[in-house]
């Protein structure tokens, strides 16, 4: 789905879910607890901003044992659930912004064209600039490990 199609379809959702919110968890968060648990984290979030609170949840690929409500975890959900579809196209339309937003911070790494993905340009300016604050270190290339500040 175009980028533009995502953002007319997310106003559409807003105005029409009876509840939605938006979940984050930070590059540092990510980096001190790994991809999984941060994306546990963001959506728990997410779940904790609902007005109304929900009474079940359908998710898309994970659980969320932390949180004491009936659930219901799909593979590829946002291909077969409307409300989980719903949730990815908010979430993406978001986090583009959010990279947009960086992109007026950090002009040099291009976020607004990569959407912080592992481009060749991307990766020119991590090399050429080094990490920016926004960039998840435990993540290649910045790992000391195997990146290329190892």
């Amino acid at each position: 789905m175009s980028p533009p199609r995502r953002a007319e379809l997310a106003v559409r959702i807003q105005e029409q879910a009876a509840a939605w919110s938006l979940g984050e968890a930070s590059a540092a968060e990510i980096d001190a607890s790994g991809i999984a648990p941060a994306t546990r984290l963001a959506m728990r979030r997410a779940v904790q901003g609902l007005s109304p609170a929900p009474d079940h949840l359908l998710l898309d690929w994970v659980q969320l044992k932390s949180l004491n409500l009936p659930q219901q975890s799909f593979t590829k959900g946002d291909l077969k659930i409307v409300s989980i579809a719903a949730a990815s196209i908010l979430a993406k339309v978001h986090r583009d912004r959010l990279l947009c937003q960086l992109h007026e911070d950090y002009p040099a790494y291009g976020f607004h064209s990569h959407k912080g993905y592992a481009a060749p340009s991307h990766l020119a300016a991590i090399e050429k600039f080094g990490p920016c604050p926004a960039h998840r270190l435990s993540f290649s290339p910045m790992r000391r490990d195997q990146g290329l500040f190892g």
